[in-house]
C-alpha cells in the first residue's frame, strides 16, 4: 500500500492495449505453428537418407557478388530474414513503452527486470558448467534468450484461457529478451569491425528516419534505404539484425499533431508492425527454423554424444533451471521492493510456469550458437540438439504446471470477458480507415 493506493503485480492494464496485445498473440501463435512445422521438416530431412540434398539446399548461393551479398541461403536466413524478426521486435518494444501500458514504470519495471534475471543466471549457469572446458566460453548467451513464437505455439495448446496480463508479461519480457540479445550479439559476436561501412550506414538511417519521422510511408522510397542500412551493417561485420532494430527504433510511434496527434489513433509504428508482423511470424522466422535447425542426430548414440558435451549440458541446464530462477527471482525482487502483491486470482505457480515457459530459446539461441562456434561445425551439432532438447523439456514442464492451473485460469477469464461485454469493448483491436490508406 503506497500513498493510499495498493500495489499489484500482473493487474489488468487497459481494455485497448489487451485487445491489442490478444491480436499480436493469435499472429504469433500461428506463427509458432510454422515454426515448428519448419523445424520438425529440417530435422526429418536432415535425418534421411536425402540428408545430402538439405546440406546442398543450404549451400546454394544467391546474390550480387559485386555487392559482396553473394551469400548461401543459411546466411540470408540467419543475417537477413531475422532482420525483419528484429525490425518488428523493435517497433513493438519502442510502441509499448512510449504508448503502451509500459510507458508507465510501475508497469514496466517487472517484466523488464524479469528479461535481464532471464538472461544473468542462464549465462552465470552456463559458465559454470563450462567452466574448464576450451573454448566454451564462447556460448555463454545461447541460453540466454526467449522464444515467443515457439512459447505461444505452445501457449496456445494448454494456456488457452491465460489471463491478459500474464500473456502481456510473457510478450514483453520475450521482446525485452530479444533486445538484450541484439546488444549481445553487437558487443560480444562481432569479430572484424569494419568502422567506414558501418558510418556509411548512418546516411540511409538518417534519410530512412527523416522519411518516417515526416509520417512518409510509401515503400519504393523506404525499402531501399532500409535494405541500404541492412548491407552497410553487415558490411561492417555487425552482424546484420542489428539494422532491423535500429530501424525498428527509428519509426515514430505517435501520431504527429498535423494528423491529430496521438488521440486520432494508432500511429506509423503500429502500421508497419500489422503489415510486418505476419511476414516475420509466417516466413522469415519459420523459414530459419527450416533452414538452421536440421541437425544429422545420429541415433541415440550420437544423441547422447551430443548431450554429453559440457556445451550443451550447460545450455540445457541455463534453459531449463537458469531461465526460471532468474525471472522468478527477478519478479519477486520487484515485488518485495516495491511491496506489491499479486493480483487476485493469481498464485507465484503461475509465474512459475511462464517462466519454465521462456525457457524455450528456439530462433535466437540457435543463432547465437552459429555466431559463437561456427556454422556446420560439430559443436553447432551439439548447440543445436541441446537447444532443441532443453526448450523440448521447458515446453513439457511448463505444460503441466500451466495446465494444472487451467481452472483457475478459466474463472479469472470468465471475469474479464464479463467485465469485456458490459463496458461493450471489442476483442481485437481494429485498424481506422485512416491506417489502411
Amino acid at each position: 500500500m503506497i500513498n493510499g493506493v495498493r500495489r499489484t503485480l500482473f493487474d489488468r492494464g487497459s481494455w485497448a492495449e489487451a485487445g491489442r496485445i490478444a491480436d499480436i498473440l493469435r499472429k504469433e501463435t500461428i506463427g509458432g505453428a510454422l515454426l515448428l512445422v519448419g523445424a520438425a521438416a529440417a530435422l526429418i530431412w536432415a535425418n534421411s537418407p536425402w540428408s545430402a540434398g538439405y546440406e546442398a539446399l543450404r549451400g546454394v548461393t544467391v546474390g550480387p557478388a559485386a555487392l559482396h551479398l553473394n551469400l548461401d541461403l543459411a546466411t540470408w536466413a540467419a543475417d537477413g530474414l531475422l532482420a525483419i524478426f528484429f525490425f518488428v521486435a523493435g517497433l513493438e518494444l519502442k510502441r509499448e513503452f512510449v504508448a503502451g501500458d509500459l510507458r508507465h514504470a510501475r508497469r514496466a519495471a517487472v517484466p523488464v527486470a524479469a528479461a535481464f534475471g532471464g538472461v544473468l543466471v542462464p549465462a552465470a549457469l552456463f559458465l559454470l558448467v563450462t567452466r574448464g572446458t576450451g573454448g566454451a566460453a564462447a556460448g555463454w548467451a545461447i541460453p540466454t534468450a526467449t522464444d515467443i513464437a515457439f512459447a505461444l505455439a505452445v501457449l496456445a495448446v494448454v494456456g488457452r484461457f491465460l489471463p491478459a496480463a500474464l500473456r502481456t508479461f510473457l510478450l514483453t519480457l520475450a521482446v525485452v529478451d530479444d533486445l538484450i540479445a541484439i546488444v549481445i550479439i553487437a558487443l560480444f559476436y562481432t569479430a572484424d569491425l569494419a568502422p567506414v561501412p558501418l558510418l556509411a550506414a548512418l546516411v540511409p538511417l538518417a534519410a530512412f528516419t527523416a522519411l518516417v519521422q515526416r509520417r512518409v510511408r510509401s515503400w519504393w522510397l523506404l525499402l531501399p534505404l532500409a535494405f541500404a542500412v541492412w548491407a552497410l551493417v553487415h558490411a561492417s561485420g555487425v552482424h546484420a539484425t542489428v539494422a532491423g532494430v535500429l530501424l525498428g527504433f527509428a519509426v515514430p510511434v505517435l501520431r504527429s499533431g498535423r494528423a491529430g496527434g496521438p488521440e486520432a489513433g494508432p500511429g506509423l509504428a503500429e502500421h508497419f508492425e500489422h503489415r510486418f508482423r505476419p511476414l516475420s511470424a509466417a516466413v522469415a522466422v519459420p523459414l530459419f527454423a527450416f533452414l538452421s535447425a536440421g541437425v544429422t542426430v545420429g541415433g541415440f548414440s550420437g544423441l547422447t554424444t551430443a548431450l554429453s558435451d559440457p556445451v550443451a549440458v550447460g545450455i540445457v541446464v541455463g534453459l531449463v533451471v537458469g531461465k526460471p530462477i532468474g525471472i522468478m527471482a527477478a519478479t519477486w525482487l520487484v515485488g518485495r521492493f516495491t511491496r506489491a502483491s499479486l493480483d487476485g486470482g493469481l498464485a507465484w505457480v503461475d509465474v512459475l510456469g511462464l517462466a519454465v515457459l521462456a525457457g524455450i530459446g528456439f530462433t535466437v539461441s540457435l543463432l547465437i550458437g552459429e555466431l559463437a562456434f561456427g556454422a556446420g561445425t560439430e559443436r553447432d551439432s551439439h548447440v543445436k540438439m541441446a537447444v532443441l532438447t532443453g526448450s523440448l523439456i521447458a515446453a513439457l514442464i511448463a505444460a503441466v504446471i500451466l495446465r494444472l492451473r487451467d481452472r483457475a485460469y478459466r474463472r479469472i477469464h470468465e471475469i474479464e470477458t464479463a467485465d469485456r461485454d458490459q463496458d461493450n469493448i471489442p476483442d481485437v483491436y481494429q485498424e481506422s480507415p485512416a491506417d489502411r490508406s
